[in-house]
Formats: structure tokens, sequence, C-alpha cells
């Protein structure tokens, strides 16, 4: 393929695209440290932003279409399954978490990359029952494809990442048309099976951790000390913040992580209300576009691709900014396009890249009408 086919193939949401790279430049400058030889973040930072960037435009240029197989799919999920295994006794341990593949000098999270191979294969399961969704047993069957990626990585342990494959299943569930009767049957079985542990088979210095966990602010010399800075933080930004590079809680280091676990709060100190409402527009946008873009699917595999892809950026976020206002329990979530690190940067990208691709095709018959799809491509 020449420069020129490649180029021609590439169909780019500029909207979108356009609303990224404030957010990309948000992240850096939030975590450059104007210091001169202290920009270890900054810089290779930068690197992955330009890496991911140009994943992003050759992945739009890739007819994607292959995923639709499902010997495909079923090589991506027990190759990644394997992987997250692999983990336990491959992984250097970071923090008291095994979750990180370490090649020369670059470190990737696998964990990432299960995510968008759990929205794929979510989207090929339901995109060929939407005839049949009604029936019980695809809640199940789909649970278990989510469960079993959800336990290698929750046994790591990364409960963060944990928490956005179980938002995965359950938002793809809801827009995939499942009865939700039955789907409160399974979350009441759920919530009765955690009453029983709770009550017969958890310790008290077990039931302590997870009460903890729920609420550091009730441990603020110990796990809520975080939480409180990260508060204060967002709290001391006040109308218009105190400028770029004055954040006295990120840079007196009284907020630790703030490059990635709470880049939000370390921004709002720094930008302040209105800044933060800029951000959250900014990030209104990308929802906005990633959501119309699947509503223009040309199957159901695309449409429900696009949500699920919507649904983790927006769990990702949701989540990342709660436990930064106290909210939510500190998971160690990154906000997407702000945070540092190349794993989960390179993965949205991809997941875009997947997305602006499927750009090129559209539907030529009503959604209803599609019900022998997806057989085999």
């Amino acid at each position: 393929m020449t420069i020129t086919q490649f180029f021609g193939r590439v169909r780019i949401d500029w909207i979108l695209f356009a609303a990224i790279l404030p957010l990309l430049s948000a992240g850096l400058v939030t975590m450059e440290s104007f210091e001169s030889g202290a920009d270890y973040f900054f810089i290779r930072q930068l690197v992955w932003v330009l890496v991911s960037i140009a994943a992003f435009f050759f992945a739009s240029a890739v007819d994607w279409r292959f995923l639709k197989r499902s010997g495909v799919l079923a090589g991506l999920f027990v190759s990644m399954a394997l992987i997250l295994l692999a983990l336990f006794g491959l992984a250097r341990t970071v923090r008291g978490v095994q979750s990180w593949l370490t090649f020369g000098g670059i470190s990737l999270q696998p964990a990432d990359f299960a995510k968008l191979i759990l929205v794929i294969l979510l989207a090929k399961y339901f995109s060929r029952r939407h005839i049949e969704i009604a029936n019980v047993r695809h809640i199940l069957v789909s649970g278990v494809y989510a469960f079993i990626f959800f336990v290698l990585v929750f046994l790591q342990p990364d409960f963060g990442s944990a928490m956005i494959i179980f938002a995965i299943w359950l938002g793809m569930v809801l827009v995939s048309g499942i009865n939700k009767r039955h789907l409160l049957i399974v979350f009441l079985v759920g919530i009765a099976a955690f009453l029983f542990a709770w009550t017969s088979v958890l310790h008290d210095y077990q039931k302590a951790r997870v009460e903890t966990f729920l609420n550091p602010l009730s441990d603020i010399r110990g796990s809520g000390y975080n939480v409180y800075q990260s508060m204060v933080a967002v709290g001391s930004g006040q109308l218009i913040g105190k400028g770029v590079g004055l954040g006295t809680q990120s840079r007196l280091k009284f907020l630790p992580e703030y490059q990635t676990d709470f880049i939000f709060a370390a921004f709002a100190e720094e930008w302040g209300f209105v800044g933060v409402i800029i951000l959250f527009l900014l990030y209104g946008i990308v929802f906005w576009r990633i959501i119309t873009t699947a509503q223009h699917g040309a199957s159901n595999f695309e449409s429900l691709y696009g949500l699920g892809v919507a649904i983790m950026l927006m769990s990702h976020f949701a989540i990342h900014i709660g436990m930064n206002i106290g909210l939510l329990p500190v998971t160690g979530l990154p906000l997407p396009f702000m945070s540092y690190g190349g794993s989960h940067l390179l993965m949205e990208f991809i997941a875009l890249g997947i997305l602006q691709s499927q750009r090129r095709y559209t539907r030529v018959s009503h959604r209803d009408d599609m019900q022998n799809e997806f057989v085999g491509v």
C-alpha cells in the first residue's frame, strides 16, 4: 500500500481528534515539573503521546472486519487470558501489584488491552444474538467471559481495572437489550452471596479492610491520606485556580502520584472551577462523537463496539473523578488521555482508531433486519 493509498483509507472524525488534543496537552502541562532536569514524566509521556497518535492513524486505515470472525476472537481471548495468567510468574511487583510486563525499558500493562478485547468480544457475542437477547443464558455466558478477565486482573490485585471490566460487561449488557428482570435476579443473587460472605465467611480484620477501602477517610492518617490531600487540592483551586505550575499540593509533594492517580486533582488546583468545566466539556465532546459514530455503524457489531468503547472511557472518567473528590474508593485508575502511562494511552488510541476505521462503512439496512450477520467474514 502506498502512502497515498494509506491516507486515502483514513476517515478521521476531526471534531473528536480536536477535542482530544487539549486533553493530552492538559495532562502534559500538569505533569510538567517546570524544574530543570526534573521532566522525567513529561518527556516519557510526550513520547507515548506521539506513538499513540501514530497508532491511531494506522489503526484507522486498517480494515478490522476480520474481528467479526469467531476464530480470531477466540484466539485473542485465550491469548489474553494466558498472558494475564503468566503475569503471576513473570511480572515484576510494583507497590504490591503484579500488573506489568517489561521489555527492555518499556513496561506495558496487559489489563488495559484485556478491556479492549472484552469490548470486541461482547460486541460480537451480542450482535449475533439480538433476536433472542432476552434469554437469561446470554447474561450468564457473557458474564463468564468477563468473569475470567475480572478474576485474573482482580488477583494481581488491580482493583481499578477489575472494576472497569465489570463496568464494560454491565454497560454492554444494558445497551444490548437484555431483559432487565433477568439482570435484576442475577444482581440479587450476587448481593445475597455477598451478605452471606459478610456474615458467615469474612473475619473481622477482612471486614475492616473492606470498610477502609470503601471509606478511606475513616483512616485519614493511613489509607485515607491521599484522598484527603486530593480533596484539599480540588477545593483550593476555587474559581480560576492557582496558576500553571503553582499548585502547592502537587508541586510540594503533599499529593502523591499526581501524574497518574490524582492528575484531575492537580489540574483542578491549578486551573480551578473554570478549567474543570472546560475539561468536562472536552470529555463530553469526545463521548458524544464516539456515540454518534456508534449510532451510524454499518451493523450491530460496529454499533455495539462503539458503545462499548464509550462505556469503557466513561467508566474510567467517572471513577477517576469520583476517587479524586472522595466519592469513590481509590483504585489507581488513570484519567483517559491525561494520566501518565503508555499502556492505557496506546490502548485508548487503538480503540478509537478501530472506531474510525468503521466510519468507512455505513449502515445499509435497518438494524432489526440483520438477523444472520457475523456468522463469518
